[in-house]
Order: structure tokens, then C-alpha cells, then sequence
């Protein structure tokens, strides 16, 4: 599946070099994570800052509608304002395939898929003056989820957007937890 992931992300590079109205930029910003579902309390965590960065290929970038995939560095989980200050720390390889409507002058609209690949996974928490990190097995190494959000292209290539990832995938291995990545991300982009 990594494999074929891969290949379409190239050849959509490729395409996207050989098509005049296309463009390839970089964005990042800050995410704010946590997680969501029917198995978890609203009042066990707290939203958790992180952040994302990679580059973005917008297929079609002249006109109405566009695709546009692209590959996330991301860092996501969730804190816990328990006496240790717990938290979770995951960070995956994002790989988003948004469709991209454009209305108005400057404004865009964006949904689609994104596949997400586990790079890390962390639990810390805080012992009198020491934080105690320990790597975890208990996460899945796949993810997936819904994007959806709004953006602005600003002048000279510049962009910006927010989005909110709504989890698909529980993110527990062996586990029926009913347990979720869910976040909102402020990204600022270049396009050239």
C-alpha cells in the first residue's frame, strides 16, 4: 500500500511539472490535536500543540476546481491535565489528496482523504523536575482521515488556511476503543 501511495505522489510531481497550469509550494504551521470519539471523556484531554510542514503539487491551479495532493511531516496527540501533566506525542507522515474549489476572489474551499503513516510514538510525563518519555507499541501504524477547511490566497504566492482532520481510523492496536486523532491546523504556504 506504502508502495502504491508513493507512486501516485510522484507521478502526480511529474504531472505537475509537465502542466503549465499547475504549481508546487511548501506550507506549515501549528496543530492543535486531541483525541475524539465515543470511548473517550471531554473532560480527560486537553487540545495538544504540534505542528506540520512538507510540500503541496495544486494540479489544475488556474482554474475553479483543482486537486491537490501533497506530503506532511505532522505532529499530533494529546495532553492530559492530570498531576504528571501527561501526554501523547505521534507524529506521522501525512499524505493529504484534497479537492480545492475556488469562489471568489482569493477564497477556497478544500475536502478529501488523507492517509497518514506513524513515524513515533511517545507517552511523557512530568516527575518533580524530570520528564519520563517512554515509546509505545499500542498505536497503529496506519491512519486515515477526512480534511476539510477554507483558504486565502494571499499576493506574490503566499497562502493560508485552516483545516480540521476528522479521524477515521481508531488509532489503538488491539483495542475496540472507540479512540481517534482528531485537530485543527493553521498553515501558511508558498506557491511557485
Amino acid at each position: 500500500m506504502k508502495k502504491v501511495l508513493v507512486f501516485i505522489l510522484v507521478s502526480a510531481f511529474g504531472i505537475t511539472f509537465a502542466s503549465a497550469q499547475s504549481s508546487v509550494g511548501f506550507r506549515g504551521g501549528v496543530n492543535m490535536f486531541n483525541f475524539g470519539g465515543n470511548d473517550v471523556s471531554e473532560n480527560s484531554y486537553t487540545n495538544r500543540a504540534g505542528f506540520h510542514a512538507g510540500i503541496y503539487a495544486d494540479l489544475m491551479s488556474n482554474s475553479a476546481v483543482s486537486i491537490e495532493p501533497g506530503i506532511f511531516y505532522s505532529v499530533k496527540g494529546t495532553q492530559n491535565d492530570d498531576a504528571i501533566n501527561s501526554r501523547s506525542i505521534l507524529s506521522y507522515i501525512d499524505v493529504p489528496v484534497l479537492l480545492r474549489l475556488r469562489v471568489g476572489e482569493g477564497f477556497n474551499f478544500f475536502a478529501g482523504p488523507q492517509f497518514s503513516f506513524l513515524t513515533d510514538s511517545r507517552f511523557e510525563g512530568d516527575f518533580g523536575n524530570s520528564t519520563v518519555s517512554l515509546d509505545t507499541e499500542s498505536i497503529k501504524e496506519n491512519d486515515s482521515a477526512l480534511v476539510f477547511g477554507l483558504g486565502y490566497n494571499l499576493p506574490k504566492g503566499f497562502n493560508i488556511q485552516g483545516s480540521y482532520d476528522y479521524g477515521l481510523t481508531p488509532i489503538f492496536k488491539d483495542s475496540d476503543a472507540d479512540v481517534y486523532n482528531r485537530g485543527f491546523k493553521i498553515s501558511l504556504g508558498y506557491s511557485f
